[in-house]
């Protein structure tokens, strides 16, 4: 046996020892986490040498641990010398994989569960998930909507704030003008008066979007499938709806 080859050989060994400890080291730290944690939804054990710790992807959210699990760190690591917050660049890359999962075409929406806000002659499409206590969601009704030009806005209600957001929501959707009981009520402050037992949506519109992993409103959904969570400003908006116009253009010509 050459020494070249024999080198080789003792690199492949070498190199699974190690590849097997690591693994044998996560497996126990799954263990700990487990004995402590029996519901914990441990998605991920990842090592990061350089600084001694494990990376646990646990129910969504990150943290880190050492080997035994004596020490949970909740917080964020930053790379002093780029100042990059590894921990918020590592939850944005796990929120888009589980996005990713969940990705669906504008039309897969249950567009009939919504009611329609029209601006100029509707020709862009969008959703929008709201709540009718959410703080932000106001502000963008009030700040951005208003200004928006040539747009269908198709708002769901979805009350996930307060539990007195569901009577409301149901009340808003049993009124006879929809629109005018959510800006009342939103943009007023004024509480909508039709009772809220008429049949409605909300239990579904609650469900379908717990299942789309919708966590925070506003949730916003474009035509070329794309979603973005937060109160937009008027610019911010246009800028998505555009990007969504010529998503849904470039496909079309590859298609083509």
């Amino acid at each position: 046996m050459t020494r070249l080859r024999l080198l080789t050989y003792l690199f492949i060994i070498v190199s699974g020892i190690v590849v097997a400890l690591a693994y044998a080291g996560q497996d126990e730290l799954r263990a700990a986490i487990k004995e402590k944690f029996p519901n914990a939804n441990v998605q991920s054990i990842t090592e990061v040498p350089a600084l001694g710790l494990y990376e646990l992807v646990i129910d969504g959210s990150v943290y880190y641990s050492d080997a035994k699990f004596e020490h949970l760190i909740d917080g964020n690591i930053i790379e002093i010398k780029s100042m990059r917050n590894l921990t918020a660049e590592r939850k944005r890359e796990i929120e888009e994989a589980e996005l990713r999962k969940v990705a669906m075409a504008f039309d897969d929406l249950p567009l009939a569960n919504a009611f329609k806000k029209v601006y100029g002659d509707g020709s862009r499409r969008m959703a929008y998930f709201a709540d009718p206590n959410c703080g932000f969601c106001k502000r963008f009704d009030r700040e951005t909507l208003p200004n928006l030009k040539n747009a269908t806005v198709y708002v769901f209600l979805y009350p996930i704030i307060t539990e007195q957001s569901v009577p409301t929501s149901k009340s808003i959707w049993c009124s006879a003008d929809r629109e005018k009981a959510w800006d009342d009520y939103v943009i007023k402050s004024v509480a909508p008066k039709a009772a809220p037992d008429c049949e409605n949506p909300v239990d579904d519109i609650l469900a379908f979007g717990y299942s789309k992993r919708i966590r925070g409103t506003p949730t916003l959904f474009f035509a070329d499938g794309s979603r973005i969570s937060g109160a937009l400003t008027l610019e911010q908006l246009e800028q998505r709806l555009v990007r969504a116009e010529e998503n849904i253009a470039k496909a079309e010509g590859q298609g083509g």
